[in-house]
């Protein structure tokens, strides 16, 4: 019988991969890598506040890339640098920067058109972004910023909610969101944009 190990939630530790691209050295459990990463997360939410940012700059690859790096800059290497291997989701890597300006584009043409109402189009961008894939760790977390500062700069609406919860967490909120997720990736979005405003 081989030996089983069972961590306390956050005692986790971290693996020789993930600590590869550490900036902090001393962090080695998922809960102190999540509390960092926290820190780091709520530092970029007040730089998205403190500054306002035109349609134009948000709507280009540098943006996306640049608010990734804001989100994970002082916790990982690569933070703000699309991923350089495939994963079991996501596009090839080689395709990253194709989809990404084919999705810029169609949000433009969304906007432009109002193909969509204001919420669909944040959502949609969203999700279409986490499909992707284009970085190595942070995906979800980076989209449903990228949605608030659409919905909150482009549109002048109210950022969402999601679920007012710690998405991170297991638990009923969490279980919601990816429900609406697979639906989503079914092309059913009104779920997830329900769920972004509960």
């Amino acid at each position: 019988m081989g030996l089983k190990l069972e961590y306390i939630e956050g005692q986790t530790p971290l693996d020789e991969d993930e600590k590869d691209g550490l900036l902090i050295k001393t962090i080695s459990v998922r809960g102190e890598l999540d509390e960092f990463e926290q820190i780091n997360i709520q530092q970029a939410i007040e730089w998205t506040i403190k500054n306002k940012f035109t349609e134009d700059q948000i709507l280009k690859e540098e943006f996306i890339l640049l608010v990734h790096k804001k989100m994970f800059g002082e916790v990982w290497k690569w933070a703000g640098t699309k991923r350089k291997s495939n994963k079991n989701i996501g596009v090839d890597k080689y395709q990253i920067s194709i989809e990404i300006k084919s999705l810029l584009n169609d949000c433009k043409y969304w906007i432009e058109n109002k193909t969509f109402k204001p919420d669909e189009i944040a959502i949609r961008f969203s999700h279409c972004l986490v499909k992707i894939h284009v970085f190595p760790n942070g995906n979800g977390r980076h989209s449903r910023l990228i949605a608030d500062i659409m919905i909150s700069t482009l549109f002048n609406n109210p950022i969402f909610t999601w679920g007012k919860s710690d998405l991170s967490i297991k638990g009923e909120v969490r279980k919601k969101y990816l429900e609406a997720i697979y639906e989503a990736d079914k092309g059913h979005l009104q779920p997830l944009i329900d769920f972004a405003r509960t």
